[in-house]
């Protein structure tokens, strides 16, 4: 155990009631995750990790809990049965297979990792976890659990909708060179894996092929045309999918097209559209979902909850998926949103960047 781990914040010691739960990353996106823990009677926080001490100590003082300075530290030490990666994109493969070697649980931030092949390294990895160990990956894509994205799924389920016709989506929102700067990772290959598509639009491409159905790239192309001087990745990207549409009546039915545009360049953080023509009722999510019925009807269904301030896009439903992780692992069942369902979108993204830049200048 490292020399600056505080001594005088117990261990908290093994309880089946409570899963212990360790934050590994204090930056950003930790706080939503903190919060989410603490929210649940069914976990306790029990230790924090970060390689910056800065960081590290605010954490512990914070929270009074530990503070490790590596994960391989925190696991030697027994301390968590469940790590929450908020590190940087090219952190989260690594750090999730030395965690689920070692039997403890992952919650990872999205993406699943900022390479495909670390991210099919991993899937194979997390395989071999749960069958040797029962530990188990997740991936944070939260907009999945939204109160309107859901009655979205349950629609287009339903089949009362009919068949699904097209469907479009938009990501329109505001990042200055500052952003990239305050960390520096976050505008690099290396260290990201991608721009915008990874870091902003991510969420909503996922919705739209975990919705619409699975998608393959027809034509795309991303560049950095606000933010060149500034990042080496994209800061604006559009996107013609194709998606699976099965049968019906036992006739395979034609593909549906999607078009997806996004973009850090706008001047302000819009919000998030997504849309989607059905031959019954046409689906508008704007925060809120609008239903219009072709009969005349209008349905809406509303968000539970509005976070507020600058942070606001991170979407309220953190704390759901975090909560069903915690469900999942205690009754020992495969979570949902693991490596190959992360993927999908994965696979978009990259598809998109092999057509836009030149062997080796992306990973």
């Amino acid at each position: 155990m490292s020399a600056d781990v505080p001594r005088h914040a117990l261990p908290v010691p093994a309880d089946p009631a409570r899963l212990r739960v360790a934050v590994v990353g204090c930056g950003d996106i930790s706080s939503v995750h903190l919060a989410a823990v603490a929210a649940n009677d069914g976990a306790v926080l029990a230790a924090v990790v970060d390689t910056d001490p800065t960081a590290r100590a605010a954490a512990h003082a914070a929270h009074g809990v530990p503070g490790f300075a590596s994960l391989g530290e925190l696991i030697a030490a027994g301390a968590a049965d469940v790590v929450h990666l908020c590190t940087p994109h090219s952190t989260h493969a690594a750090l999730a297979e030395e965690a689920l070697a070692a039997g403890v649980h992952v919650l990872a931030e999205k993406p699943v990792a900022h390479t495909l092949a670390d991210a099919e390294r991993l899937a194979e990895a997390a395989e071999k976890a749960f069958a040797a160990s029962g530990a188990q990956l997740g991936v944070c894509f939260q907009n999945r659990y939204n109160a309107p994205v859901r009655a979205m799924r349950v629609m287009l389920d339903g089949g009362q909708l009919g068949q699904v016709l097209g469907a479009q989506a938009t990501v329109m929102w505001h990042r200055t060179p500052a952003y990239y700067a305050a960390r520096p990772w976050r505008g690099t290959w290396a260290g990201s894996g991608g721009g915008l598509l990874m870091n902003q639009a991510i969420h909503t491409l996922d919705l739209l092929q975990w919705l619409v159905g699975p998608a393959r790239v027809v034509g795309g192309g991303a560049s950095a045309r606000a933010l060149a001087g500034a990042i080496e990745v994209e800061d604006t990207a559009d996107i013609l999918l194709e998606h699976a549409a099965g049968t019906r009546d036992g006739v395979e039915q034609p593909p549906v097209r999607s078009a997806f545009f996004a973009t850090n360049a706008n001047g302000v953080n819009a919000p998030v559209t997504l849309d989607i023509q059905a031959e019954a009722a046409e689906l508008s999510l704007r925060g809120d979902l609008t239903v219009r019925w072709a009969d005349g009807r209008t349905e809406t269904v509303r968000e539970h909850g509005v976070l507020a301030g600058d942070r606001a896009y991170w979407g309220v439903s953190h704390e759901l998926l975090i909560d069903d992780f915690y469900r999942a692992v205690r009754a020992g069942e495969r979570f949902w949103i693991g490596a190959e369902e992360a993927m999908g979108s994965l696979r978009l993204i990259k598809d998109v960047y092999a057509r836009s830049y030149a062997p080796g200048d992306w990973v």
